[in-house]
């Protein structure tokens, strides 16, 4: 099948039944196969999930060598929100040709995402008609309390891993985040990577990995 987003997809080894999804949203000016360096360390753990890794719908406005999800050279919340809505759209066309197929539900998919990733996959975790799984964020933050609070629909689980060191997305943005969820009956585990700074260190990919294994084994 043809997906509306160029996307690398990484299926399980011999031919073993597909029964989740985890879809992996790269960072600003990141690509699908940034992000699917994650996969290396959850792969053998997670036998009969399918990895989906799209790129960014729009080359990214200060790296055209990669991409974004919504445009960052405008510091204006109402055009951040109007441009986050625009990928939200195809972002949930995307997921639906997914479940498509593959046969699946939201209940049998897991959101993740690194930095403007982590916010996109927030976002569509809380947005959805139907839970998902569960959302996993590296590095992020909720784009607009305000907005998400007025369309949210549905009460998906997150977690949230940031590094204490990060000077590019601050880490009070994970803790502003827990309060938000935690006000809006949202259950959230919060987790703060001590030394770290904008990335994925291998202690926070084990920590979302066990995460991931214990929702998907109760589904």
């Amino acid at each position: 099948m043809t997906f509306c987003l160029d996307t690398i997809v990484v299926k399980p080894e011999k031919n073993q039944e597909i029964k989740n999804a985890i879809i992996l949203l790269h960072g600003y000016g990141g690509d699908g196969k940034d992000i699917s360096a994650v996969i290396l360390n959850w792969k053998r753990h997670l036998p009969n999930t399918v990895f989906i890794c799209p790129n960014g719908h729009e080359k990214c406005s200060i790296n055209p060598s990669g991409y974004q999800w919504f445009d960052l050279t405008k510091e204006d919340p109402s055009y951040i929100i109007g441009q986050s809505t625009l990928a939200e759209k195809k972002l949930n066309k995307f997921i639906g040709e997914v479940k498509n197929e593959f046969n699946l539900k939201n209940e049998k998919i897991c959101l993740s995402g690194f930095s403007q990733g982590c916010m996109m996959s927030i976002n569509l975790g809380l947005i959805a008609e139907e839970k998902y799984n569960c959302v996993v964020g590296f590095s992020g933050k909720i784009i607009d309390q305000n907005d998400l609070k007025l369309r949210k629909k549905v009460l998906t689980e997150i977690c949230l891993i940031h590094g204490d060191a990060d000077q590019v997305v601050s880490p009070n943005f994970m803790l502003e985040a827990k309060d938000f969820f935690i006000r809006n009956n949202i259950t959230v585990e919060t987790y703060l990577i001590k030394n770290c700074d904008h990335h994925i260190p291998i202690e926070a990919s084990s920590i979302a990995l066990n995460y991931i294994l214990k929702r998907f084994d109760r589904v």
